[in-house]
């Protein structure tokens, strides 16, 4: 029943997505024209308001808990699993006042509405992966913009989404490069759960009637140990949520 009702309102979701996201290319283009990184900023924060929005269009839920009392006058380095395209969203919205950047695939930075201009002029990192000077040139770059500013950024150190959920293990290169230039970077997991299970038949048709839950877990402090042993930390709490088994 619910991939039947999947094949009838995914059109819908889809649709709205689409609809946001060509709207808004215009409102960010204009934002950053006239009010700088401050109105282009709060315009990606309600394109992303929107855009976490569609997922009630199939009856899917999303819950993201944030207990941690997280400081504002630091960087941050956001570790989390990646299940699905629609893990991002919610992350940029529910995480917006830590000024929180993706690293990105350098394609991603062409020919998408909205998404493309924003990692081009939201002060993210787009790096070629068949270019690994390009990669850390591109990350140092992206280090000392959150040294001044602090800014945080969101990592997927699994490197490719995991189709069934199960949490792959991490890689601690981006995290490292980010540490050298900015040491001083709160490391904070985020356990996301079940958003795989959206697109588990694909983009057509999307499931309903999903639970999803992004939470963030205990901080970890730089510094108090080797940069592999922290992220290895960081994937065994994700794991304990994500994947107890």
């Amino acid at each position: 029943m619910k991939k039947f009702l999947g094949y009838i309102l995914s059109p819908f979701a889809i649709l709205a997505f689409f609809l946001a996201l060509v709207i808004f290319h215009p409102i960010q283009w204009l934002c950053l024209k006239l009010g700088g990184y401050g109105a282009h900023k709060r315009s990606v924060d309600i394109l992303n308001f929107f855009l976490v929005h569609t997922a009630y269009i199939l009856f899917n839920s999303i819950t993201f808990v944030n207990k941690q009392n997280l400081p504002l006058n630091r960087p941050i380095i956001f570790l989390a699993n990646h299940q699905s395209l629609f893990d991002i969203p919610p992350m940029i919205y529910y995480l917006r006042k830590y000024h929180a950047k993706f690293i990105s695939k350098v394609e991603l930075a062409k020919g998408i509405p909205s998404i493309s201009f924003n990692l081009r002029h939201g002060g993210g990192a787009n790096i070629d992966r068949k270019d690994p000077r390009q990669s850390i040139t591109e990350l140092v770059k992206f280090a000392t913009r959150m040294k001044d500013n602090n800014w945080g950024a969101m990592i997927f150190p699994e490197g490719t989404r995991s189709k069934d959920g199960r949490v792959k293990p991490f890689q601690s290169a981006g995290v490292a490069t980010l540490l050298k230039k900015c040491p001083n970077a709160l490391l904070v997991p985020v356990a996301i759960t079940d958003s795989w299970k959206m697109i588990q038949y694909g983009m057509y048709p999307m499931n309903t009637f999903t639970p999803m839950k992004w939470e963030v877990l205990t901080p970890i402090e730089p510094g108090t140990a080797p940069v592999d042993e922290l992220v290895k930390l960081a994937e065994e709490r994700i794991r304990a949520i994500v994947d107890p088994s």
